[in-house]
């Protein structure tokens, strides 16, 4: 019997339901391409649900990219291992942003504050946002500022769809391995322009996604054609990719002025 009949008589004899358990048991049984068709759905005209999807992602779908599941407060000791200064090299990051020091800065999915700490000391009279959806995140981001006696740096607790930050005022918003993992890109995104100023900047790092060889997780990588297209749907302006980093893209979005 092939597949398409073996199909049809699992939804006869068990109905929907059965035959999605049926499907995630045994997914060799038939297509995979014929199994996402049938179990993706439009939620809203942006984002599309899928039953059968990667390990490493939420089933969420936008503009064709699976999001990936965001990393808990219980990996924030990885955050701050020893080895990532070889690896991603932040300095060189926060050397390239070219930050003025009156800038006010949103380090988007700040976590433990790695880069908005890097970052307060360039900008001694201005301000960084260290926006994280996790409190987790943000008291170890109030523990180390009272630690190290920073005054610039303020914890903001975001939403998966806002970050809660005032209109018209940030200069640059940084976000480092964060935008694969935000549950709505859209929302979050569109919310951010509205935080930044005219003309203000967005620099996004995330590990290259073109390049297999590149030892993470596909979810966890993008590619600079899919980050141009999501930013060019929110009304950014791609201004250039600085070639600085071993493993990561670290790409300039402008919002027009």
């Amino acid at each position: 019997m092939t597949s398409l009949f073996r199909l049809i008589s699992l939804v006869l004899a068990m109905g929907w339901g059965l035959l999605l358990t049926a499907c995630t048991a045994s997914p060799t049984d038939w297509s995979m391409e014929a199994i996402a068709s049938w179990t993706t759905f439009t939620t809203d005209g942006i984002y599309q649900e899928r039953t059968i999807h990667s390990a490493d992602g939420i089933g969420k779908f936008y503009m064709g990219r699976e999001i990936a599941q965001v990393m808990g407060h219980q990996g924030a000791a990885w955050l701050e291992r020893p080895s990532r200064a070889i690896e991603e090299q932040p300095n060189q990051v926060v050397a390239a942003l070219n930050l003025q020091p009156t800038d006010i800065v949103a380090d988007i999915g700040a976590g433990t504050g790695y880069f908005s700490f890097r970052i307060s000391s360039l900008v001694p009279d201005g301000t960084v946002f260290a926006v994280d959806i996790q409190p987790e995140m943000l008291d170890i981001v109030e523990f180390l500022q009272q630690e190290n006696h920073i005054t610039n740096v303020e914890g903001v607790l975001g939403s998966t769809t806002d970050p809660h930050l005032p209109a018209n005022t940030v200069d640059l918003a940084l976000m480092v391995d964060a935008y694969h993992e935000f549950d709505c890109p859209k929302e979050m995104m569109e919310g951010l322009v509205k935080a930044l100023k005219p003309g203000g900047r967005v620099a996004l790092v995330e590990y290259r996604g073109e390049n297999p060889f590149v030892a993470i997780k596909p979810l966890h990588k993008m590619t600079q054609r899919q980050a141009k297209r999501e930013m060019q749907a929110i009304g950014l302006v791609w201004q250039e990719t600085i070639d600085v980093l071993p493993q990561q893209h670290l790409m300039i979005f402008k919002k027009p002025a």
